[in-house]
């Protein structure tokens, strides 16, 4: 018998996207219950959310105080001790939180971590992407113990709403949690934009568009696409936008329907971010860039004269 428990990731009240993936992922090992385990110092509201998610068989809810803020080191004992109630697996997404929270379950269960699982061969046997992309390797987790694993967002779409809400159970946690580590402040970028990780469309810049002022061009066609606006490492390491629009592997890995291109030449790095959007467009004055050999449209030519053209074009 096969049971899952899923790691929901939220914030002000709102259930990300992320954990509506994870639920595709859980599907394809076919267990006998998938369940979502909500931390927070008010649960209700994303319960509600998360019990919706077609094939979601149970919500547990976990009110404490100290969950107001999702810190690793508070979360961690909480998890470790619900996924000792008889379940198989636990699953996260492999973003920021899941990446910071699962290594630290994982330990505290005394097993392995899976990472960034891409596809399911059985119940412990997974492929995940290594070498930035280059490679796919398959991996088997040990049968004996629990199975942790982050679920690589941009290979699985989210699932729908079901026809029947699933049922919400508070659960209670004896658990003494740590007190080296407090929150002290979140510093977060607001934008009207949609969010990076999770948009349908992404406008991105490069090294290319030259400046911080110059980076006004991207964020236009955005706006105008009702797109996310992304960068590459080189436009944010140049100052051009803040890091939180990098894209690529040591930055957001994300699968858009549509994927825009900008003055990016497309290093591997970069091509490992966006290896799953649906349609890739590039536009570079450089013919023999990189990009152009993943791109499904290319557009050799002066960016300032293209994009201009294109936005006007919409």
């Amino acid at each position: 018998m096969s049971k899952i428990l899923i790691v929901a990731e939220h914030l002000n009240g709102q259930l990300n996207s992320a954990t509506a993936r994870c639920v595709t992922c859980a599907r394809e090992l076919k267990p006998d219950a998938i369940e979502v385990l909500v931390l927070a110092d008010a649960p209700d509201a994303v319960a509600a959310q998360a019990a919706k998610l077609d094939g979601v068989t149970k919500v547990l809810t976990v009110a404490r105080a100290e969950n107001a803020h999702a810190l690793a080191a508070v979360l961690a004992p909480q998890i470790a001790a619900a996924a000792k109630n008889g379940y198989t697996h636990l699953l996260l997404p492999s973003t920021t939180f899941g990446k910071d929270v699962a290594p630290r379950a994982a330990a505290l269960l005394g097993t392995g971590q899976v990472s960034d699982i891409m596809s399911v061969t059985d119940p412990h046997t997974f492929t995940r992407p290594i070498y930035a992309g280059n490679a796919i390797v398959t991996v088997a987790a040990p049968t004996h113990a629990i199975v942790v694993g982050t679920v690589r967002t941009a290979s699985w779409p989210a699932v729908g709403e079901a026809a029947n809400t699933a049922p919400i159970e508070a659960l209670s946690l004896d658990v003494v949690l740590p007190s080296h580590t407090r929150f002290v402040e979140l510093q977060q970028a607001s934008s009207e934009r949609p969010d990076l990780q999770s948009a349908a469309k992404v406008v991105s810049g490069g090294r290319g568009v030259g400046s911080k002022e110059n980076f006004e061009i991207i964020y236009k066609l955005a706006d105008k696409l009702h797109a996310a606006a992304g960068a590459s490492r080189a436009a944010v390491d140049a100052g051009y936008c803040p890091n939180d629009m990098q894209v690529g592997q040591t930055g957001k890995i994300i699968a858009p329907e549509l994927y825009i291109a900008i003055g990016i030449s497309g290093a591997i790095q970069h091509l490992t971010g966006i290896k799953d959007a649906g349609t890739i467009v590039a536009i570079n004055k450089d013919a023999e860039a990189p990009i152009f050999e993943v791109a499904d449209i290319g557009l050799v030519g002066d960016l300032f004269k293209l994009v201009p053209e294109l936005e006007a074009a919409v």
